[in-house]
């Protein structure tokens, strides 16, 4: 058989289960997933490896229109995602877009998405929230447009119809050699993943504006053969009064963050570690291409 790889881009608006469904092909969590939209910035590459064929995922952050210059470079990343790909998946969440309209009359998909070229699978996702009837027509309503190489149900979260989306990946797929070797999984290290495990925690522990405001720069990384290895976390955040609520009363909160991210850190690393939490203040990071730049946002021009 001949080998296959190429480029998949995961693409879709904010919260419809982008990250959720790669970590479901991947068969393990590489992307952070948190309930609240936006949770990711950057592009994500998962690699999945077969003795027959290669797919290299892209997990993108959810289409928006931008507000602030960090919401430009989300949207930029999305860009370069559509660019790259060999096949590209479009997400519905059936549950919160139950008839599709704000993602597909979305003036990004209309213009960009649609007009591409590329073998495009249009996957509607929490079916397992909707009714089957709805679905049914819904299916049928999508498969009309024509758009769609194939129009697949699916509940990421549940694994449902992972293997048909994975089959359907696979039969479109370029014939080519592998990009990676064999045991690679994805093209970050571990500070970066470590740094998005902290951001996660962070999503998940506090409300509203807070999660958006902050950045995690892992500062020290220190691997151990004996001891636990040390980590040093630098939270950003754009106000002193986001700072105090963090902290919290008596260090309360960050020390509940420090826990609940520990313990993830170790899930992932396999490892003993000792995570240290700071909070610093940068003012408007997110509309700062200097702190952008350094953030990893803005790539350096080659």
């Amino acid at each position: 058989m001949q080998m296959k790889s190429g480029y998949v881009a995961i693409l879709g608006l904010p919260n419809a289960g982008k990250s959720t469904l790669m970590n479901a092909l991947l068969g393990q969590k590489l992307s952070i997933t948190t309930s609240k939209p936006q949770t990711t910035r950057k592009r994500i590459l998962g690699i999945l490896s077969s003795e027959n064929y290669q797919i290299i995922f892209l997990d993108t952050p959810g289409i928006i229109k931008p507000s602030y210059l960090l919401q430009e470079k989300m949207m930029e990343a999305v860009r370069d995602s559509l660019k790259d790909a060999d096949i590209i998946i479009l997400i519905i969440d059936v549950y919160d877009d139950p008839e599709g309209k704000q993602t597909l009359e979305n003036i990004f998909v209309k213009e960009k998405v649609f007009e591409n070229k590329k073998p495009l699978l249009l996957l509607l996702n929490k079916v397992d929230l909707s009714e089957q009837e709805n679905v049914k027509r819904l299916i049928t309503n999508y498969e009309s447009l024509e758009k769609f190489k194939k129009v697949i149900p699916i509940a990421a979260l549940l694994n449902f119809n992972i293997e048909d989306v994975l089959n359907t990946i696979v039969e479109h797929l370029p014939e080519g050699p592998k990009f990676y070797p064999d045991d690679i999984v994805a093209d970050e290290n571990e500070r970066f993943f470590v740094s998005e495990i902290v951001r996660e925690k962070i999503f998940e522990q506090f409300k509203e504006e807070i999660p958006y405001s902050t950045e995690v720069v892992i500062e020290d990384f220190k691997e151990r053969e004996a001891n636990k290895n040390y980590i040093l976390a630098n939270i950003i955040v754009e106000k002193e009064s986001q700072k105090g609520i963090l902290i919290g009363k008596q260090g309360a909160a960050i020390k509940r963050l420090g826990l609940d991210a520990r313990k993830a850190v170790e899930e992932f690393l396999q490892k003993e570690v000792y995570l240290e939490l700071r909070v610093k203040v940068k003012n408007k990071w997110r509309s700062d291409e200097k702190q952008l730049k350094q953030f990893g946002y803005i790539k350096p021009k080659d």
